[in-house]
């Protein structure tokens, strides 16, 4: 049953059909899943290799490096694998799968009928994908009155500071450079889509510095992907006070046991009981 509102909605934008097939699109585009995955450069994950692996591959990458070759491992995953996130794409633009893009279209569509009022933010962006999918469901159905707020370091993710979080102690994601995507970059991305204006506000720096300041009052969604302790809470203490009643915390690493711990302390803490609802196998989320 089509309310009042989205008939609204619809003469100010496309159809109901058209918005539903503009957005499926979107998702599985950003996700890649239109086009078979490739083969992967072997230094994107070469860290992870035993030493002596990791010295030859780096040792024929490097020599390839001037070349048009490059020295690459074809890995197979199935359909299910690549919709669900259980991997890290080579070119897709994000790597949070079909169920967590469904689920963050639901939220946004749950506040955009609802009223809720805030802007968006997602708190690790990657590539930035799920990002412009929030502002292309906002663009769907003609919302111009949100920002979405993209936070990261665009470095990666930060060295571990043991001393003051120590679940975070031994954490390896600093090393990982896949997981770092320039700013430039991004915003490419955003404008390759026609998503990038001026409701995109980028935030440039470790969460810690970022968060305390950003010019943010009131928030509707939350996405946090930080993948530690440390950054979790950051981002639960900087923003959670000023998400609206009604509005969604996103949790996408609520599997990992840092990151798990984090959002388990905070909720304790201010005595959240909003029920968490698993997402897939590694995200959760509740409603404010």
């Amino acid at each position: 049953m089509i309310t009042e509102k989205e008939e609204a909605m619809e003469g100010e934008g496309m159809t109901a059909d058209a918005r539903n097939l503009y957005l499926d699109l979107l998702k599985r585009t950003l996700s890649f899943l239109l086009w078979p995955e490739p083969p992967q450069p072997v230094e994107i994950f070469n860290f992870q290799n035993p030493p002596l692996r990791r010295w030859v591959f780096g040792m024929i990458s490097r020599i390839l490096q001037p070349t048009r070759l490059r020295l690459v491992q074809r890995k197979v995953f199935s359909q299910a694998q690549r919709e669900s996130g259980e991997i890290w794409p080579v070119y897709a633009e994000t790597m949070i799968g079909l169920k967590r893009l469904n689920n963050l279209q639901s939220c946004v569509e749950t506040v955009i009928r609802e009223e809720v009022p805030g802007d968006f933010i997602e708190t690790g962006v990657w590539r930035g994908g799920a990002c412009i999918f929030m502002r292309g469901v906002l663009a769907a159905y003609s919302v111009k009155d949100r920002r979405i707020f993209v936070a990261d370091s665009f470095e990666g993710l930060p060295k571990p500071e043991a001393d003051k979080f120590p679940m975070d102690e031994g954490d390896t994601h600093y090393q990982n450079r896949y997981l770092a995507v320039s700013r430039e970059e991004v915003e490419e991305n955003f404008r390759k889509y026609g998503l990038l204006d001026d409701k995109i506000v980028i935030l440039k720096g470790w969460f810690k510095d970022t968060l305390p300041k950003a010019p943010i009052t009131e928030l509707a969604i939350m996405r946090l992907d930080g993948d530690m302790y440390s950054s979790t809470m950051d981002a639960l203490t900087n923003l959670y006070p000023k998400l609206s009643k009604g509005g969604f915390c996103i949790i996408d690493d609520y599997a990992l046991k840092g990151c798990r711990q984090a959002v388990d302390d905070y909720r304790a803490q201010h005595g959240i009981t909003a029920p968490m609802e698993w997402i897939d196998s590694a995200s959760a989320f509740w409603r404010h």
